[in-house]
């Protein structure tokens, strides 16, 4: 599979993005498994307007994708996204966060809202 290129000002929107704690952490969960909107209200003490403003602008980077089913959406990395072989790379740069997301991880379990 070919790399996808992309320009100066491509990479400052993703790394705009990337630059928020929260959103660098939701990416980091999603890159591990599917989560739910309530998975982040719970892992990060965020209401659910605020976790939505988060993938709101993760959405419109094309970064992230979502399904329903029922009353709830589920949201995972868009694989057809320029961006997406970068994530794991951009992941992988940061010290200790494979124990940092397994922690969050553990700390919200889907079995007690979807």
């Amino acid at each position: 599979m070919e790399k996808m290129k992309m320009d100066i000002g491509e990479a400052a929107d993703l790394f705009k993005i990337m630059g928020d704690r929260s959103r660098l952490s939701m990416v980091a969960m999603m890159n591990r498994r599917e989560c739910c909107v309530c998975d982040f209200t719970e892992c990060f003490g965020m209401s659910q307007p605020a976790v939505s403003q988060h993938l709101k602008k993760l959405r419109a980077m094309g970064l992230i994708k979502e399904r329903k089913e029922g009353y709830w959406t589920y949201l995972s990395l868009n694989e057809e996204s320029p961006f997406h072989e970068m994530i794991p790379e951009i992941i992988a740069a940061i010290p200790d966060i494979d124990a940092q997301i397994s922690s969050m991880i553990a700390r919200c379990s889907r079995e007690d809202c979807c």
